[in-house]
């Protein structure tokens, strides 16, 4: 099964404030922040379709998120997942005394993971604190 390896970045967006006002526990929370932007560059080396699932890993953790077309861009070597509880599970927890995590640069591997779901919010935190 095809690999890649990126950095990955994090950051606010516009929809993950908007799915946050209805609430986390949402689907609409998880639509928004359960996602990892890719460029077209990096879908023809994974071998995978837009809207596939795919599993990132880190030397921090695992998650799976669904893969969606960038939104800037081009950036090759680069992936996107908004801040939340499925940047978290991947990034350096160390917040070196700031009270937030590293969200920039995360070197991550990224394969497809088309049968497996992409956990809500409560569920992947559950799962993360056990």
């Amino acid at each position: 099964m095809p690999e890649i390896e990126i950095n990955l970045i994090s950051g606010r967006t516009i929809d993950q404030g908007v799915s946050m006002e209805n609430g986390k526990e949402k689907l609409a929370y998880r639509n928004a922040c359960g996602i990892i932007e890719l460029d077209d560059v990096e879908f023809k080396k994974l071998g995978a379709y837009r809207n596939t699932n795919v599993r990132v890993t880190s030397e921090y953790g695992s998650v799976i998120v669904k893969a969606i077309q960038a939104t800037q861009g081009p950036h090759p070597g680069l992936g996107w997942i908004p801040m939340g509880p499925w940047a978290n599970a991947v990034v350096d927890p160390n917040t070196y005394s700031t009270g937030m995590p590293t969200f920039k640069g995360t070197p991550v591997k990224v394969e497809a993971a088309a049968d497996e779901p992409v956990l809500d919010a409560i569920a992947l935190i559950t799962q993360e604190c056990l």
